[in-house]
């Protein structure tokens, strides 16, 4: 038999390294360790557990626990009970931790040596956040996220100024760690990439802004795209930042440059998947075309692309459609259910939102395809806009000047805000629930 492969929880074992940021002080990893390991001793006899804690520091101390456990850590693509019920009868014996078991966990001085866990070990299952269909199941090897997580490190790395590489990193994050984009950076980062993490998740500006002077430099903001474009519009100062960190939906070079400048940093937009985690990045505000992670090799395909690493237990296909350059970095056309067709001629969902976006007045939007046609003829489009002061016929008017008539949503709705999740996605159920109303 092979022997296992081990790889530590921590990457640094130093107990006494600053850890997470929490409302009554700091928390050491050596502290950390010791509450994670007296919450392991209390948790059923299972193989999977849904961590729904709400507070980051539970969440790592809770994630911790079932990995000591070797359980898995269900992350469903919603917390709504219904979502939760069905996700949990796919795992027989699965049980919940929330914030309120954490939170009665006293665990003693840790002397024990770093817990060591199996490169094999399921350590997440993650499942897709419905925005392009139904949710699937998407396990995650420890070994695996240690050989992703510290590919994730060296991009940041890279765009550090040498004389702070040696600092420990504080990273602040607006995404929840339920989301495998949260997971990655502000779960797999602190534990795996040695930075410290704040405990809170900050949303609005102010509080995004109080969150990262509670942590000392150099900072990293994980964020999303919409709150990037609040932070802007709102005006508030935030201390020194040494990197932004953006994902989930694309961002617009002229947003990259706008944070650049803005608050003095460097941006950077890292592209993956529930399926695949992070594979690429970019520095938006001057590149338009994606750094592949060492050891990652596209595919294109009829409908997608084929995403294969070495730590992969099989290739995964991605929806989106690339363009992949001599020098191997790509960049993306769209995504296979994007392309919408009318009379013979073609169109991207994406290109005609960013045509919506670019509207001055419109302050979010978003165009789809109400009728499940996929890359067929499409029977009519639709669209959802957020715009004070423009009516609905001002708006379609206006974008008339920009595209072809026969790609004109109808009905365009305007509504005081879009169904965001907590990353800034947009799942289909909700709009298709939102032209109902």
């Amino acid at each position: 038999m092979t022997p296992a492969r081990l790889v530590s929880l921590l990457l640094s074992d130093r107990p006494e390294r600053q850890f997470i940021r929490q409302r009554q002080g700091t928390l050491d990893t050596g502290r950390f360790l010791a509450l994670a390991r007296s919450l392991a001793a209390q948790l059923p006899d299972s193989p999977a557990a849904v961590n729904l804690c709400e507070r980051r520091d539970h969440f790592l101390i809770a994630f911790a626990a079932m990995l000591m456990r070797k359980q898995s850590c269900v992350l469903p693509p919603s917390r709504v009970p219904a979502v939760v019920g069905e996700v949990m009868a796919e795992h027989p014996g699965c049980y919940t931790v929330d914030d309120a078991f954490v939170e009665c966990v006293r665990g003693g001085c840790d002397v024990a040596p770093m817990p060591q866990v199996d490169a094999a070990q399921v350590a997440v299952i993650g499942y897709t956040s419905g925005s392009t269909g139904g949710p699937k199941p998407n396990p995650k090897t420890w070994g695996g996220f240690a050989a992703s997580t510290a590919l994730n490190l060296a991009r940041l790395q890279d765009v550090q100024p040498a004389t702070q590489r040696e600092r420990q990193s504080w990273i602040v994050a607006t995404v929840p760690p339920q989301h495998m984009y949260g997971m990655e950076l502000s779960v797999l980062m602190p534990l795996l990439g040695g930075m410290g993490i704040h405990a809170g998740h900050p949303l609005y500006p102010a509080d995004i802004a109080a969150a990262l002077m509670e942590v000392p430099e150099p900072r990293i903001l994980v964020s999303t795209p919409v709150h990037l474009r609040a932070l802007l519009e709102s005006g508030v100062d935030l201390p020194k930042m040494q990197t932004v960190v953006s994902a989930t939906a694309p961002l617009s070079g002229d947003i990259a440059k706008a944070i650049e400048t803005r608050f003095d940093t460097v941006l950077l937009e890292f592209f993956g998947s529930t399926e695949t985690c992070v594979f690429a990045s970019r520095r938006t505000a001057i590149e338009d075309a994606w750094l592949r992670h060492p050891g990652v090799s596209l595919q294109p395909q009829d409908g997608g692309t084929l995403i294969n690493a070495p730590w992969f237990h099989l290739p995964v296909l991605l929806h989106d459609i690339v363009d992949v350059r001599a020098d191997g970095s790509f960049t993306v056309l769209g995504r296979s259910a994007d392309i919408v067709e009318v009379a013979g001629k073609r169109a991207s969902l994406a290109d005609l939102t960013r045509r919506l976006m670019a509207i001055p007045g419109v302050t979010d939007a978003v165009v789809f395809q109400p009728d499940e046609s996929g890359i067929a003829t499409v029977r009519r489009l639709a669209a959802l806009v957020v715009a004070r002061d423009l009516t609905e016929s001002e708006i379609l008017a206006r974008l008339a000047a920009a595209v072809d008539p026969a790609f004109l949503p109808r009905p365009l709705l305007r509504v005081p805000r879009l169904p965001r999740n907590g990353v800034g996605k947009l799942p289909r159920a909700e709009l298709l629930g939102a032209l109902k109303r």
